[in-house]
């Protein structure tokens, strides 16, 4: 079986439509989405109603529990389009039963998917909404020690918009370090799938992996999309911040 895990889409919906045709390509079984569909770009109703049609599960991201409750830990550029998108979401395109039906869609996310051996989260094994795994922490044994103590075996996450797998042998290989390509052997991994919306590696192209469970490898794929079309759409939304556009282009 060949599962596409996407993640931190952030209202990007030509980053999201390139991925999707991607993924139509290459024929993959299912898609889950780890989170954050929403927050910082200018599509956050389309993105919604793409995931919700094509997606088979789909985490609970930071950015979509901050829609739902008081966004907490936000800076203020995040804060703004958060408000921003709620009203966005509150307006909606179509008709008050799609209104709602995204609403009622984020309300139920889960927090973690625990499929064996595979445990799907946004943020980290230990706290599945918010904790940041940074590459820098392979440098702190004993926290990369008790995450690694929180899974059985593979642990697929984003929230950094970093992709590239952890080792418990405290290393972090980036995509390129592995042709883009890891095998999936007996030793525990933490698994970063990279974001689809706003990548942050200094690679402004759209990133995702595909999990193969028969060939026991992930393949991260990268999606070049529209970036200007974004970018244009969040220059002229005087809510979202110019710097948002900005850095689509620059890809960190």
């Amino acid at each position: 079986m060949k599962r596409a895990l996407i993640s931190d889409i952030h209202g990007n919906l030509e980053a999201l439509q390139a991925v999707m045709a991607d993924i139509d390509a290459i024929g993959v079984d299912e898609i889950y989405c780890l989170g954050d569909i929403i927050g910082y770009g200018p599509n956050p109703c389309e993105c919604l109603d793409l995931v919700m049609r094509r997606c088979k599960q789909t985490i609970l991201g930071n950015h979509d529990q901050a829609a739902l409750f008081d966004p907490d830990g936000f800076n203020p550029m995040a804060l703004r389009a958060i408000y921003w998108t709620r009203d966005q979401l509150d307006a909606g395109n179509g008709s008050q039963s799609q209104v709602n039906a995204r609403w009622d869609f984020l309300g139920e996310l889960p927090r973690f998917l625990n499929e064996e051996p595979y445990r799907f989260v946004h943020g980290s094994p230990r706290d599945p909404t918010n904790e940041y795994v940074f590459p820098e922490y392979v440098y702190d044994t004993r926290k990369m020690e008790i995450l690694f103590g929180k899974i059985d075996q593979y642990c697929f996450m984003g929230h950094t918009h970093l992709p590239g797998v952890f080792t418990t042998t405290c290393e972090f290989i980036s995509p390129e370090e592995c042709d883009n390509t890891y095998s999936l052997g007996s030793a525990k991994l933490l698994i970063n799938v990279g974001s689809v919306g706003q990548p942050r590696d200094e690679n402004n192209r759209s990133c995702y992996v595909i999990l193969d469970t028969d060939a026991n490898t992930i393949t991260y794929r990268r999606v070049e999309y529209d970036i200007e079309a974004t970018a244009t759409k969040i220059y002229n939304e005087p809510d979202l911040d110019n710097a948002l556009g900005d850095r689509l282009k620059r890809g960190h």
